[in-house]
């Protein structure tokens, strides 16, 4: 039996690799984002918002334990901001699910709230108007 651990092969460097630079990879990375078409990226975007404002609107299991309407106002305003400023370039196909949903968000928000806004006044309302039920 030996004393001595095996050791790791050293791991070899990429001729493509400068040694200044780990991790080469961030350009293939870079170069895959790339082909990713903008509408994909606002869509993904945007639904990362609506289920982080869900949350914070106490709408997922243990809901309660998670809600903070404080940090719902400010994603379903980001929201709002994105949906109207990007309509017009990713088309109503993709737009209006996306108004569908952050137009639901903004009704649970104001079921959600002890004091509800004034219509117009709600998170995103500056950007999509008043919100009805």
């Amino acid at each position: 039996m030996s004393d001595q651990t095996p050791q790791q092969p050293e791991r070899q460097s990429d001729a493509s690799e400068p040694a200044d630079r780990p991790n080469a990879d961030f350009d293939a990375m870079t170069r895959d984002i790339a082909e990713v078409p903008a509408v994909e990226v606002i869509t993904t975007v945007a639904v990362h918002l609506m289920s982080s404002a869900a949350v914070n609107l106490g709408l997922a299991e243990e809901g309660e334990a998670h809600k903070d309407l404080d940090e719902a106002r400010k994603l379903i305003q980001a929201l709002a901001g994105l949906v109207t400023a990007s309509a017009t370039e990713i088309g109503s196909y993709h737009a209006a699910p996306l108004r569908d949903g952050l137009k639901s968000l903004q009704l649970a928000f104001r079921e959600a709230s002890l004091v509800p806004d004034e219509p117009g006044q709600g998170p995103g309302e500056k950007f999509t108007g008043p919100v009805y039920g």
